[in-house]
């Protein structure tokens, strides 16, 4: 019991600054991260950082490091309290996401990378995961909106 307080409060702590925008983008994450195949136990939310979050004219953009603590409870039988373990693995995920600027917003586009947090550092990736994100925060700007009736009016005159 001693071990979960700190735990629990750190967690709570994080999720009371963060916007709702981040807490989807989180529990988005986790949702994925847990849909692998290779992933067969429960992993908790251990630390986010690296938060951007900014606002254009065709959306909100938010980037952030989601790190993440393997917990001692299977994803085939989930718990209701699970055990934090330590010496386990400990991946870091990195999440872009776009949403546009409706009432309840909807992703536009997103890229997620999670590995161990040394494999995030290599420079080939770090390189990939910065032009994805920048690809990210350019969706629905320019080129990507989508085609409304009457955005466009062609004429063609009946030769003379």
């Amino acid at each position: 019991v001693s071990l979960w307080l700190p735990l629990a409060l750190a967690v709570a702590a994080v999720a009371a600054g963060q916007s709702p925008l981040q807490r989807r983008v989180v529990r988005d994450v986790l949702e994925y991260f847990h849909g692998r195949s290779n992933v067969h136990f429960i992993f908790k939310e251990r630390d986010v950082d690296g938060v951007i979050e900014r606002e254009d004219a065709s959306g909100t953009f938010v980037q952030l490091r989601l790190g993440l603590a393997q917990t001692a409870c299977r994803k085939r039988a989930p718990q209701r309290h699970c055990r934090v373990l330590e010496s386990r693995r400990k991946p870091i995920c990195l999440a872009c996401y776009k949403f546009d600027t409706s009432d309840v917003p909807k992703v536009l586009d997103k890229y997620h990378n999670c590995g161990p947090s040394h494999h995030l550092a290599a420079k080939e990736i770090r390189q990939r995961d910065e032009a994805e994100c920048r690809a990210v925060e350019e969706a629905g700007k320019g080129g990507d909106m989508p085609y409304l009736p009457g955005m466009f009016a062609f004429s063609r005159g009946l030769p003379a």
